[in-house]
């Protein structure tokens, strides 16, 4: 992924000045030493400056990890901890930050060699509170060398995501098409997680694809598609086109970047893009996305915005979809029940027309778009890379604010089945515990669109610490209930 941050975690310790200081500064040792064992060096910096004992202390540890080029921050408390400077440190550091804290060692050094920084990191949340600066905790802050390496590893994609938003800009082309009210949302709260958004005319995006006719790149960019297609390359007659409308894209991002390090793409793709650029964008939506630029479709901006969240934490290609259809009862039958652990209720299709990235696919092949084709010519609608996305667990998640500009998520965990989809586009059969109650519930009681974002893998466990991190009411924090817990618009009386 090359539109993603890399995250260099600052490792500070701090002492309360009542504690030995040695405490802080061989637990930071062994806590540098464990890490560098068991997971990449390049990930972490251990400031050597000082034990944050003083708001002085502060000072010096923050231009240090500063100078260090540290875009993260870990504040371990090796002993009880000073909770002023401390959380001092934490609000002047400009990028995520986390608290975890030291463990006590061994029964025989529970005189001098005792910490508390169990009790420490109590006072670090009160503290961080009445500062108003948000932190990372882990669900258990508090572990030996080894357990805090693995939790500083764990805040790194969360870190990413954090620090990825922050540098953001969404570049969107044109309004939503008709009939689709449902991605329209507020852009305030992009500005309040500190996402730029550059809104752009389809003329002004058909003005420059029109610029780059000729362009001499256009060759090798279809060759290259052409090669990624393989036996899949139904349609070579259009490569040229999307080769030169990738071109635009990418031109575009470089030109409009600004001040942003990271750019994802919130395109236009119907009803007037196919008459008019003599095409369907998605192929070349699929090959950004597959590259770290996340490009979602039908100008979704918030859907865009959670494609971008899954990358940074996932650190793989993502997809948007729509949570699409139902499995017919006799495909359920047939080829699910009996074999995996799902009712009906928990399947359904996740499709879209073929935005999907290749690697994402069980097999693909570059088709026209079926539905615009029923009523357009077809050589304007091809395009499409179509196939079933390939099998594996998966995590459907959204960010999106509310019509009256507040930020809600779910997020859900399950899985890709090994069933033939039957249909076209790119498709797959997936199976959600609990879906139906989920969809009903939460997707439709909380007024979500049609789209939602794919991850490959599961990550509700990161997910949900980037969405509390960046502010997400924990009551609009939603993910699918198990049959034993109802949700709160649930008829009890089943």
């Amino acid at each position: 992924m090359n539109n993603i941050p890399a995250i260099k975690v600052g490792i500070v310790a701090v002492s309360r000045d009542c504690f030995p200081e040695s405490l802080a500064v061989n637990r930071r040792k062994a806590l540098v030493k464990a890490y560098n064992e068991k997971y990449d060096a390049a990930d972490i910096y251990e400031c050597p400056v000082c034990i944050v004992e003083s708001e002085i202390h502060m000072q010096q540890a923050l231009e240090d990890v500063k100078a260090a080029g540290c875009n993260a921050l870990c504040v371990y408390l090796g002993n009880f901890g000073p909770e002023i400077s401390e959380t001092m440190l934490a609000k002047y550091f400009d990028g995520p930050k986390m608290f975890v804290a030291a463990a006590e060692e061994s029964q025989a050094d529970l005189q001098d060699g005792r910490g508390d920084a169990y009790c420490g990191m109590l006072n670090a949340s009160y503290n961080l509170a009445l500062r108003n600066v948000g932190a990372y905790i882990p669900e258990y802050p508090v572990g030996d060398a080894e357990d805090c390496a693995d939790m500083i590893h764990e805040f790194i994609p969360v870190a990413r995501a954090i620090d990825g938003l922050a540098n953001l800009k969404i570049i969107s082309f044109g309004p939503r098409p008709m009939n689709f009210l449902a991605c329209n949302a507020p852009i305030k709260q992009l500005y309040n997680l500190g996402v730029e958004i550059e809104e752009n005319s389809e003329l002004d995006l058909f003005e420059a694809f029109n610029n780059h006719a000729g362009d001499p790149r256009i060759e090798e960019v279809a060759a290259d598609m052409a090669r990624e297609l393989g036996a899949g390359n139904k349609k070579p007659e259009v490569l040229n086109k999307l080769a030169q409308y990738e071109l635009t894209l990418l031109d575009w991002i470089e030109a409009h970047r600004g001040s942003r390090k990271y750019v994802a793409i919130a395109g236009k793709c119907w009803p007037a893009f196919q008459t008019q650029f003599g095409f369907v964008p998605c192929y070349v939506n699929s090959r950004l996305t597959g590259r770290g630029i996340p490009v979602s479709c039908e100008v979704d901006i918030y859907g865009a915005l959670s494609e971008f969240i899954g990358t940074c934490v996932s650190d793989d290609a993502v997809t948007l979809l729509d949570i699409n259809n139902s499995v017919p009862k006799d495909m359920y039958k047939e080829s699910i029940e009996g074999k995996f652990d799902y009712t009906h209720k928990d399947t359904f299709m996740g499709f879209h027309c073929g935005n999907t990235c290749s690697s994402k696919l069980s097999s693909c092949e570059m088709k026209n778009q079926k539905i615009m084709a029923r009523s357009l010519p077809v050589e304007v609608t091809n395009g499409t890379l179509e196939g079933d996305i390939a099998p594996g667990e998966i995590t459907f998640f959204r960010l999106q604010s509310t019509a009256d500009n507040k930020l809600r998520a779910y997020i859900a965990e399950g899985e890709v089945l090994p069933v033939a989809t039957r249909s076209f586009g790119s498709i797959g059969v997936f199976a959600i515990k609990e879906m139906g109650r989920f969809y009903r519930h939460v997707l439709i009681e909380k007024n979500y669109p049609h789209h939602g974002a794919v991850a490959f893998g599961h990550f509700g466990k990161l997910l949900f610490e980037v969405f509390k991190y960046i502010g997400v009411p924990y009551e609009d924090l939603d993910y699918n209930h198990p049959a034993s817990l109802p949700y709160p618009s649930e008829n009890p009386f089943k």
